[in-house]
């Protein structure tokens, strides 16, 4: 990184610049670890020479922010799978129910959004479809951050929400699904060969809100995968050539993600713990009403305050599907 010549290679250079980024935050954790350790080794020599009662506070405090530091790393173990590390995309839509689920589908999204915030992620809109009356009928976007896709890859699924329906006259109790896809957004040096005579491309004006340039021209950009019939869109940039760059970002990490499910549906045979992403089988539940719950189904861990959860307040959900994901039989880290 020292050499002059370093950022000839500006790919291969923000490559590198990425891993040691990684190292450097994971030696740190270990690093603050060790420190911790020795500052109570020390609690405990002197409450043993001096008498124990005046150093009770101090150990105690020692002894949470250890456990804390364990915590912290015992997850970072988690997050060693081989694109981890790397920025997701999450693509949202809504079940069947019309307003209902697309208002559910736009209440996730900002769910997300918010939680990527709070851990200091940068979010980018990639292709938006609002509803016809209300919510959303699918949002693309990008999250940038160490480790985004091993954070939100266990947000993948099937989301239930059961409440008093605000467009609901008669305030009766409905129950709405929207489903969740997290890809690992694909770096430049990962192979995913794409042939041109494979793509359809189609230009058309964009339909979100933008400026009247925006919708003016045909700056909108849908890519057809036609051997998966994976469709792609992007209409956030008034540049066609930005937005069919988006497009193919998005495109080649879902590509990559078929190929990872290919291999899972091998593994599938022996080990049979994975499920599939099914409308019938959803991840969690959000009760507004009769009570107030949000639960996990696949690991138990449940809260109480819905508010929270859905200003962004995801870490105890995510931390507990990767701390089980860890103790089920013949997960690998590449699994987790």
């Amino acid at each position: 990184m020292e050499a002059q010549d370093f950022w000839d290679a500006a790919d291969a250079a923000q490559t590198l610049m990425k891993e040691k980024t990684a190292l450097s935050a994971s030696i740190n954790s270990w690093e603050g670890l060790y420190r911790s350790l020795e500052d109570l080794k020390v609690m405990l020599e002197l409450a043993s020479e001096e008498g124990g009662e005046s150093f009770v506070t101090d150990i105690e405090s020692s002894i949470l922010d250890l456990s804390h530091k364990v915590d912290a790393v015992e997850l970072e173990l988690m997050l060693s799978g081989k694109l981890d590390k790397n920025n997701a995309i999450v693509t949202i839509h809504p079940g069947a129910g019309g307003t209902e689920s697309q208002d559910w589908a736009e209440m996730l999204m900002r769910m997300y959004l918010r939680w990527s915030e709070r851990k200091g992620y940068k979010t980018e809109i990639i292709d938006l479809q609002p509803g016809d009356e209300a919510g959303i009928k699918s949002v693309t976007f990008d999250v940038a951050g160490l480790y985004a896709y091993g954070y939100l890859k266990s947000e993948a699924g099937v989301h239930r929400l059961v409440r008093i329906s605000p467009f609901d006259s008669n305030k009766r109790r409905h129950t709405s699904f929207a489903s969740v896809f997290v890809y690992p957004e694909v770096e430049d040096d990962v192979v995913v060969e794409i042939d041109d005579k494979d793509l359809r491309i189609d230009t058309y004006r964009a339909s979100s809100a933008g400026g009247q340039h925006v919708n003016k021209t045909s700056s909108a950009i849908r890519i057809t995968h036609i051997p998966t019939n994976i469709v792609v869109q992007c209409q956030d940039e008034r540049s066609q050539f930005k937005n069919k760059s988006k497009a193919m970002k998005v495109l080649r990490s879902r590509l990559y993600d078929l190929e990872v499910k290919k291999k899972e549906a091998e593994m599938e045979k022996v080990y049979s713990d994975k499920k599939e992403i099914t409308w019938g089988s959803q991840i969690r539940s959000y009760v507004f009403m009769p009570y107030q719950l949000v639960k996990d189904h696949r690991t138990g861990h449940e809260v109480g305050n819905i508010s929270s959860v859905m200003d962004g307040d995801l870490d105890g959900f995510i931390e507990a599907f990767l701390l089980g994901r860890r103790a089920q039989p013949g997960t690998s880290k590449d699994d987790v």
